[in-house]
């Protein structure tokens, strides 16, 4: 069998054995049925030859399986703890009809385990040379009835009919048509859904005229190829690209605004406001994209870099503009190495006055939302009139206005 000559097959079921064990007792997995499917399927035998198994079982780490020509991943093995999440969203019977939107294999044999004999399962991605490895690997690991199709899954998918429940397994920036009208009127659809800058694999179930979210989990996939394929907006500040803000929804501000603004002298803040360093930052996160309405990300070019900023991670930083003014979040150790505190900085003419606003965001945060239900989310169609979308914030797609509101205390 391809690519599993090599490996020791008792070594293989044992750390896959430990790593569903470290899930279900860290609480990603919480059904007999997906804990099943995941120890019976050799995950293995799905990712290419010569991965050290060590990497294979990493339980929060994914298996690149492609990149483009400048080395950007365009294809992977997501990490079993990701894969476990979004099983257990899809809330999986015997006999039903799913949709696997981005093709790799494992999730496919998964999804055929879970809905059994009686079952459907159709997988599909854009790229035939992916499409082609997963039928290889669903057939020699004897999942042949796994239909596989190459098509852009943001169009009807020929043949169909309506499914039970669409998983989609890639990054989505937006909700197309195809996927709402294929999906059964009582099905799920289970997304990793980029709002903001921020991925959440959200699972979804029909209310009246639109979905609305039953869950959200951070999440990271690579994102996805085609019509509906999404590129962020680059906000170089003072035009150089040693600093980038990057928006996802389209620049709030004329650039130029910010030109002058790293010519001030940095403004330095910090809030007193304290986490854990295994606390989740899911409604912080949430709640400063909701919050601010110039919020977006930050990355500094670290061959460029010549300190004007100092984020703690140059590569991603939660960050936000408004006018001629920029801020981002840092955070330093607590005294007991135990938490970390988050501070701003801020450059610009408004700096003082735009850090202490930010502040107050995150002490709001902890004082309302920390611990708490993350935002509700609800995908409505492109058009739908502002009165008819509650939200405390609406994000405009090309297919559809998303909203995100708080749960009532």
């Amino acid at each position: 069998m391809t690519g599993v000559t090599s490996v020791d097959p008792s070594e293989a079921t044992r750390l896959r054995h430990k790593t569903i064990n470290q899930l279900r007792d860290e609480g990603w997995t919480t059904s007999p049925e997906v804990e099943a499917a995941m120890k019976k399927v050799p995950r293995d035998r799905f990712t290419p030859p010569g991965t050290p198994l060590e990497e294979v079982y990493a339980p929060y780490s994914a298996v690149i399986t492609k990149t483009d020509e400048h080395g950007v991943q365009i294809s992977s093995v997501s990490a079993p703890q990701i894969q476990a999440i979004q099983l257990e969203q899809c809330q999986l019977q015997p006999g039903m009809r799913v949709l696997e939107i981005g093709s790799g294999g494992l999730n496919a044999a998964y999804l055929a385990e879970l809905v059994g004999p009686d079952g459907d399962v159709t997988t599909v991605d854009i790229d035939k040379e992916v499409t082609e490895r997963a039928a290889r690997l669903l057939a020699e690991n004897s999942y042949d009835q796994v239909r596989v199709v190459t098509a852009d899954a943001a169009e009807p998918i020929p043949e169909l009919g309506i499914v039970d429940v669409i998983l989609v397994t890639v990054g989505a920036w937006d909700i197309p048509p195809a996927w709402i009208e294929q999906l059964s009127p009582t099905g799920r659809l289970v997304v990793p859904l980029r709002m903001r800058g921020l991925t959440r694999s959200v699972a979804f179930t029909r209310v009246g005229n639109h979905l609305e979210s039953e869950s959200a989990k951070i999440c990271g996939f690579v994102p996805m190829q085609g019509s509906t394929e999404h590129q962020e907006k680059l906000l170089l500040v003072n035009g150089t690209p040693e600093i980038a803000l990057r928006f996802d929804d389209g620049l709030p501000i004329e650039p130029s605004q910010l030109d002058n603004a790293v010519t001030t002298p940095r403004h330095e803040l910090w809030t007193g406001v304290t986490i854990g360093l295994q606390e989740l930052l899911d409604t912080l996160q949430m709640h400063l994209a909701i919050s601010l309405p110039g919020f977006c990300t930050m990355a500094v070019d670290a061959d460029l870099d010549t300190g004007l900023v100092a984020p703690v991670n140059k590569r991603f930083a939660l960050a936000a503009v408004e006018d001629d003014t920029f801020a981002y979040l840092v955070t330093r150790r607590t005294e007991d190495d135990k938490h970390v505190e988050y501070g701003v900085h801020a450059l610009g003419p408004n700096a003082e006055q735009f850090a202490d606003k930010i502040a107050d965001v995150l002490r709001d945060w902890e004082a309302n939302r920390r611990g708490g239900p993350s935002p509700i989310i609800q995908v409505h169609p492109a058009g739908t009139p502002d009165d008819q979308i509650p939200g405390d914030r609406v994000i405009d797609k090309v297919h559809s206005r998303i909203s995100l509101s708080w749960p009532a205390a």
